[in-house]
């Protein structure tokens, strides 16, 4: 194998264990995020916007959306639909499920692309169905 292909498959596995400790609560996928990182939220969202670093992404989308199912079953991915590498870019096509505070379920799929480096995510750019996420985000208020 070339140091390329190395290097993809090296990415691939980092990113395929984040999502896996995730899922099963073992590891929040911020353990994956490096300081520096930009993140990015396509779309329409109240959320879309670009985050220049790993803890504005946290503060300002992260720990308010995490805090809208704390009565509740916290939001996971449920299924891992494909992981895509190509060198230091790595695509995740997921769907995510949690019961809001409000005892009502929020479903939606992601398409999460990021590149990374030294086996952290240093630019990510998330798509999602912004309707659900809308409706969730204005529905329920974040637990103090």
């Amino acid at each position: 194998m070339d140091t390329t292909n190395e290097h993809t498959e090296s990415n691939r596995e980092t990113i395929r264990r984040a999502f896996e400790a995730w899922q099963e609560g073992s590891s929040p996928i911020t353990d994956v995020f490096a300081p520096e990182m930009v993140w990015r939220i396509e779309g329409h969202s109240v959320a879309s916007k670009e985050y220049g670093s790993r803890q504005e992404f946290v503060d300002e989308v992260l720990t308010p959306f995490g805090a809208r199912f704390s009565a509740g079953e916290r939001f996971r991915p449920i299924t891992i639909r494909s992981i895509h590498a190509d060198g230091d870019t790595v695509v995740v096509l997921w769907d995510g499920h949690g019961i809001a505070n409000d005892g009502r379920p929020y479903d939606n799929s992601y398409a999460w692309v990021m590149k990374l480096r030294d086996g952290k995510v240093v630019d990510g750019t998330a798509f999602y169905d912004s309707i659900s996420f809308n409706d969730l985000w204005s529905r329920v208020a974040p637990a103090s």
